[in-house]
């Protein structure tokens, strides 16, 4: 079996499904660069990223599969589940030779991007609504995130939107990078970021005074509304689950 490495971008991905197509092998598998699991009777090649050749697939899967096709692709990917790009192939063979739908989920490929789809957006949708900026002494907004798929490509526009007049940062600790917006554009960034950042005893070495006591007048706000004999944990993990608590403000300890 052939096996392409390439640099974990969805450039990089697309540049594989190209040199697919121009070499030809009999059967391929795609898989990050610091994938190593090869067998003896693999061969191993390294893609260099290159945007003309991505784009050029990019270009034919629109014209195939039409504007769902390519959003489902790249969601499926973004998901970063081990074997997507294997997955995201063989559908994508079958679109360019037969004009599989993205919508026919007879499909065992297409069955299973849907539910990868599926997920990948609830996720986006979850990080719209639980996102807390607060204020840097730089006067920025900043968040952190550490979503379960690499879901930031997606939030970008929703937040341009809703902060238009703010310049903000969202930075994704698991992933190392950040989406920054100056008040034009939305840029991809990367940070070397202190452990600390996040810790309450060193939070005043990064925000404002202010930010500070808004977020404790917004924990006292919310333990002040809590009523504790109607409190049904239950359907608020159902709600907000806990892996989200980390990024409310008001779920941190006082």
């Amino acid at each position: 079996m052939a096996i392409y490495r390439y640099d974990s971008s969805f450039e990089g991905f697309l540049s594989c499904i190209f040199d697919f197509y121009e070499q030809k092998p009999n059967t391929l598998s795609i898989v990050p660069q610091h994938h190593n699991a090869l067998s003896f009777f693999d061969t191993s090649e390294d893609v260099i990223t290159d945007p003309e050749k991505a784009q050029r697939v990019w270009k034919g899967l629109k014209q195939k599969g039409g504007s769902e096709t390519t959003t489902a692709i790249h969601r499926a990917f973004l998901s970063e589940i081990e074997g997507i790009e294997d997955i995201l192939l063989s559908y994508i063979i079958k679109c360019f030779k037969e004009g599989l739908s993205i919508k026919n989920y007879a499909d065992s490929d297409v069955l299973r991007i849907s539910k990868v789809v599926k997920m990948v957006g609830r996720e986006k949708h979850r990080m719209d609504a639980f996102v807390r900026f607060r204020e840097t002494k730089d006067g920025i907004y900043f968040a952190t995130i550490a979503p379960d798929f690499n879901v930031l490509p997606l939030n970008s526009t929703h937040f341009k939107k809703r902060y238009a007049d703010q310049k903000w940062l969202i930075y994704d600790l698991k992933r190392k990078y950040g989406i920054y917006y100056d008040l034009h554009t939305v840029e991809t960034i990367e940070l070397q970021l202190s452990s600390d950042i996040n810790t309450t005893s060193q939070a005043s070495l990064y925000f404002t005074q202010e930010e500070l006591q808004y977020e404790e007048l917004w924990q006292n706000y919310f333990n002040s509304t809590n009523i504790a004999s109607r409190k049904n944990m239950r359907l608020h993990v159902q709600h907000v689950p806990k892996r989200y608590w980390k990024y409310l403000s008001e779920k941190k300890p006082s």
